[in-house]
């Protein structure tokens, strides 16, 4: 009788046991998708300092240029030149969508939620060799300078200066505003001929959002 009782105790400790144990391992189980769930939140408040610091980098260097009116005039015509290409080519791959696209910026809004428009936008800045910081960068420098620069045709930019290539790498230390800068150039002096009407003039500011939204 003693060994039954004896096992009987046996077989209630080892339950108890094995239920503290499983009480454990669920315990365990939500300790892990806690901390999954910490981990996630932390990487997306990293990244968003992050890209906060990089767009407050880039703003600082845009409004830190210290070109010429001149030669900020004929840096405004290339990044223009390059935003309304970007613009055209987009919707030449979407013609249903020209009237539901009339500015860069409605691309820009769109993309976002409309898969069709985000894999034709990634289509066009490949071909151009472009990258989603580069627009970021030629957007940035639009509106810090579009109220006050000119466009200049391709024949008036070589009157006045010959190598902006050089002038470019030599004068911009920000890499990123450097490199968006010298693609646009890049795009343009390849051939990609851009005309602005007259009376697309006053509305392009409204063609970029700004990157600060």
């Amino acid at each position: 009788m003693n060994n039954e009782t004896t096992l009987i105790s046996l077989k209630e400790a080892m339950k108890r046991v094995e239920n503290k144990l499983q009480a454990l391992d669920t315990q365990f189980k939500e300790l892990d998708i806690t901390k999954d769930n910490l981990t996630q939140k932390f990487e997306h408040h990293r990244k968003t300092l992050a890209s906060q610091t990089a767009q407050d980098e880039l703003w600082t260097a845009v409004l830190a240029l210290k070109f010429t009116s001149m030669e900020l005039n004929i840096l405004y015509s290339y990044v223009i030149e390059v935003l309304i290409y970007l613009h055209t080519q987009v919707l030449e791959k979407l013609p249903d969508l020209v009237r539901g696209l009339p500015t860069l910026a409605s691309i820009l809004r769109r993309k976002a939620k409309n898969k069709h428009i985000q894999v034709v936008w990634e289509s066009v800045l490949e071909d151009l060799g472009l990258q989603e910081r580069d627009v970021m960068v030629l957007c940035t420098f639009f509106i810090a300078y579009g109220n006050k620069a000119e466009h200049f045709a391709a024949n008036v930019r070589q009157m006045y200066i010959k190598d902006i290539t050089y002038m470019i790498t030599n004068m911009v230390k920000n890499q990123a505003l450097q490199d968006g800068l010298l693609r646009a150039v890049h795009i343009i002096e390849k051939g990609k001929e851009v005309k602005i009407p007259e009376e697309q003039k006053l509305p392009l500011k409204e063609l970029i959002p700004s990157p600060r939204n």
